[in-house]
C-alpha cells in the first residue's frame, strides 16, 4: 500500500492524511471543497510546525510529509490507483452509505475500503457495496498525530486478510490497533459516552455545577480532562450523534441521551466548534470559562 486515499479534510481526515504523510505513503486528501482541502493542509502545516518547535521532526520530515499529500476535489480521480480508502466524513449514515456506494463504483476490485466511523455498523455500510469482505472500521482517535490507539472493527463479512492486513499497516503507523467486533459505538464509545452522557445528567439534575463535576473527574479519577470538558472537545452534536446510534441499536434505554444534550445541540451549542458548549470559549479554545448559561 503505497498510495491511501482519505474522503474528508476535516478534524479527523486532515490528521489521518497527516500520519500517512509522515510514515511515507503518498496520501490523495478530498474533499468536495477547495477551502476545506486548502484548511486541512494548513491545519496539517501547523501541527507540523509544532512538532518542529518541539523537536519531534526536522524540517526535512516536514517538508517530506507535506510532499506526500496531493488533494482532489474529484471523488475518482483521489482513488485511482490507491490500495486503500478511507473515509472521514460526517458521522451521518446517510452521507456514509452514499459515499460508499460511489467508492465501490469506482475503485479498483481489490481496493479495501475503510471507514473512520465512531460508531455506526461496519456490516451495513459494507452491505451497501460488492465487497463487504474488503470493507472495515479504522477508528483512528482525536487528535490522530498523538493519540496511539486505532479501533480496528470488523464487520460480519469483513475477511481475515483484511483485518490482518490493517492491522499491520495501523502498527506501521506507530499506533496500536486493537479488533473488536461490530456492535453499536465498539468498545471505546460504548463506555465512553453512557459515562459523557452520565456527567451531562449529573449536571441536568443539579447534583453540582461545570467546574465541580470536571474537577471531580480530573483529579478523583485521574482523567486529563473532565467529561464536561471533552464532550465539548468532541462535539456535542458527534456525542449525540453516537448515543442515538447506540440507543437505536440496543434499545435500551440506558443509552438515551439527556434532554440538556439534546437541547444544546438544537440551540446550536455544540463545544469548541461553535465557540460554546459547556464552556465559553469566545477568547480561548481552553476550557477556561464555563458557559453563561451554567455560571
Amino acid at each position: 500500500m503505497n498510495t491511501i486515499a482519505v474522503i474528508g479534510a476535516g478534524t479527523m481526515g486532515n490528521g489521518i492524511a497527516h500520519v500517512f504523510a509522515q510514515n511515507g505513503f503518498k496520501v490523495n486528501l478530498i474533499d468536495i471543497s477547495q477551502d476545506s482541502l486548502d484548511k486541512g493542509v494548513a491545519t496539517i502545516t501547523k501541527n507540523l510546525d509544532r512538532m518542529l518547535a518541539k523537536e519531534r521532526i526536522t524540517e526535512a520530515d516536514k517538508k517530506s510529509t507535506l510532499s506526500n499529500i496531493n488533494t482532489f476535489t474529484e471523488l475518482k480521480d483521489g482513488v485511482t490507483g490507491t490500495a486503500l480508502v478511507v473515509e472521514a466524513a460526517t458521522e451521518n449514515l446517510n452521507i456514509k452509505l452514499d459515499i460508499f456506494k460511489q467508492l465501490d463504483a469506482v475503485c479498483d476490485a481489490k481496493t479495501i475500503l475503510a471507514t473512520n466511523t465512531s460508531s455506526i455498523s461496519i456490516t451495513q455500510i459494507g452491505a451497501v457495496t460488492n465487497r463487504p469482505d474488503k470493507v472495515i472500521g479504522m477508528h483512528f482517535m482525536n487528535p490522530v498525530p498523538i493519540m496511539k490507539l486505532v479501533e480496528i472493527i470488523r464487520g460480519y463479512s469483513t475477511s481475515d486478510i483484511v483485518t490482518n492486513s490493517i492491522m499491520e499497516l495501523s502498527a506501521k503507523l506507530g499506533k496500536t490497533p486493537t479488533e473488536v467486533n461490530d456492535y453499536p459505538g465498539f468498545v471505546a464509545n460504548r463506555i465512553l459516552m453512557p459515562m459523557l452522557n452520565e456527567a451531562i445528567e449529573t449536571l441536568y439534575n443539579g447534583v453540582a455545577g461545570v467546574n465541580e463535576i470536571d474537577t471531580v473527574m480530573r483529579l478523583g479519577m485521574a482523567h486529563p480532562m473532565g467529561p464536561l470538558q471533552l464532550a465539548d472537545f468532541i462535539g456535542l452534536d458527534v456525542c449525540l450523534s453516537i448515543l442515538n446510534v447506540m440507543y437505536d441499536g440496543f434499545k435500551n434505554p440506558k443509552y438515551a441521551p439527556c434532554p440538556l444534550l439534546v437541547n444544546m445541540v438544537m440551540a446550536g451549542k455544540l463545544g469548541v466548534k461553535s465557540g460554546e458548549g459547556f464552556y465559553d470559549y469566545s477568547e480561548s479554545r481552553k476550557a477556561e470559562k464555563v458557559s453563561p448559561q451554567f455560571s
